[in-house]
């Protein structure tokens, strides 16, 4: 049995994904801002198992990230979970498609920074899961322009949505894009890995 946090139909819940590699306050920032703006009811602060496009040498263990993760989030409304190891699911297509089935009638947003929406085309079967789900993008110190211009960012064009429209946009049917901007952290994970290395 797959364990899930909870959730029910009608209830608009994000989907932020990664390998948390560490967990830092610019994915707390990326979660309040998400549940803020988007008027979502809960965040699924999702673990992954590893990136398939990065590699995987000196990633902790998915047991260490996860009690880093639930360390750092205090909000109850955020819910760390490690699913995707548990389904199997290598891929994202395959995440989308296992929460589409085990979760019925839920309203479901994928939630990424900036950084990812310019590497997004790079994801396998991308088109299909701007087709299954609605995807929400933060904007990120070093990453506004090259998300703009990205492939991803230019397919998706035609059915992106004004920012004031997000209180809505977990009800919208995908294909549906949204960028938000705001507060903005310049924290990451590679960077606090190498200052981590250094010391």
């Amino acid at each position: 049995m797959v364990r899930l946090p909870p959730h029910a139909p009608g209830m608009r819940i994000g989907i932020y994904g990664g390998t948390f590699n560490p967990p830092h306050a610019g994915h707390t920032l990326v979660c309040a801002t998400a549940l803020r703006r988007l008027g979502l009811d809960s965040v699924w602060l999702m673990v992954s198992p590893g990136n398939p496009l990065k590699s995987q040498a000196g990633l902790p263990p998915l047991a260490q990230r996860l009690a880093a993760a639930r360390r750092l989030f205090r909000d109850p409304r955020v819910k760390v979970t490690g699913f995707e190891a548990e389904i199997g699911a290598a891929y994202s297509f395959q995440t989308v498609d296992f929460l589409r089935r085990a979760c019925p009638g839920a309203k479901f947003v994928w939630v990424i920074g900036a950084d990812n929406l310019a590497d997004f085309s790079r994801w396998r079967r991308w088109r299909e899961i701007t087709r299954k789900m609605p995807i929400a993008v933060i904007d990120r110190p070093g990453s506004t322009h090259r998300a703009a211009a990205s492939l991803a960012a230019r397919w998706l064009e035609r059915r992106r949505l004004p920012e004031y429209s997000a209180r809505a946009f977990a009800l919208r049917e995908p294909p549906a894009l949204i960028v938000l901007h705001g507060p903005r952290s310049p924290l990451s994970s590679t960077l606090l890995r190498e200052q981590a290395a250094r010391d």
